[in-house]
């Protein structure tokens, strides 16, 4: 059932006009070393979501620069000790092909974790949230990447 909805949803789309941007057609890019262990773990996660680790000698590259965490506290008990926490990530990418600038962008993402009295708990829950923060990142960077080689390509079809 759940197919035949799904083929009526398209043909529907299909019918308006709509073509999907990414239908599992993997995109050449090539992302660049991100410093530090944090940048290692984004490289790994956009490698995940391009659908493979491609060579320096790819179509596109991407090139990205991550800041360090920035933590603040979001909740404070009448003793003054922190209970909750906020941690964010900024990362700033530049996708070029053939050493031509084609896009430019910035992702910032955050996430609330609990912080508690005992270093191990408290670092876990770091730890989580960093992952997490990570995980996002790499979607969002992905999407607009997808999106901005779709429109290269399609601008230079057009011509």
């Amino acid at each position: 059932m759940k197919k035949i909805l799904f083929i009526i949803f398209v043909s529907l789309l299909s019918a308006c006009g709509f073509i999907p941007m990414h239908t599992g057609k993997t995109v050449d890019i090539y992302v660049a070393p991100i410093s530090g262990i944090n940048g290692i773990e984004l490289r790994n996660a956009l490698w995940a979501e391009f659908g493979n680790q491609y060579s320096s000698d790819a179509t596109y590259k991407l090139t990205v620069n991550l800041n360090t965490p920035k933590t603040q506290y979001k909740a404070l008990e009448q003793t003054g000790n922190a209970t909750w926490q906020e941690v964010s990530l900024t990362a700033k990418y530049t996708l070029s092909v053939n050493d031509k600038e084609i896009a430019t962008g910035s992702e910032r993402a955050s996430e609330s974790y609990p912080f508690v009295s005992y270093l191990v708990a408290s670092n876990a829950s770091y730890n989580n949230a960093i992952k997490n923060i990570i995980r996002t990142l790499s979607e969002q960077i992905s999407s607009r990447v997808i999106a901005e080689t779709y429109k290269y390509e399609h601008q230079n079809t057009d011509k």
